[in-house]
């Protein structure tokens, strides 16, 4: 992963960097067993940059990917309100397409943090 983000900072082909920030906040994840916090808040960082790219490149699906990511971790931590706050308005960017497995997942883990 990390061979891969440097090579596209070094041929400047930008255009899979925030799904491999994604990917690899993702693996980061499932390497941490428990609360890891290390990982977790590496994990947190990488999804945070993919996400902050993605908005760069005005890329709303991915970014919808990427904030459903960051608030399945978030919750995990218990920070319910916090992922619920940041998925919320990324999801209502959406007019159309709600049959798509991404917005069905996002509207599916709201109404679970909203419990």
């Amino acid at each position: 992963m990390a061979d891969a983000l440097v090579h596209l900072s070094a041929t400047g082909a930008v255009r899979y960097e925030a799904k491999l920030h994604r990917l690899h906040g993702t693996l980061l994840v499932q390497q941490a067993t428990g609360q890891e916090q290390t990982l977790l808040s590496e994990a947190e960082a990488c999804l945070q940059r993919a996400l902050s790219v993605a908005h760069r490149q005005h890329a709303r699906s991915l970014a919808l990917r990427v904030a459903i990511s960051l608030s399945h971790l978030w919750q995990s931590q218990r920070k319910r309100t916090a992922a619920h706050e940041w998925l919320a308005p990324i999801y209502g960017w959406f007019t159309e397409g709600f049959d798509t497995v991404d917005l069905q997942e996002a509207e599916a883990l709201l109404a679970e943090l909203k419990t």
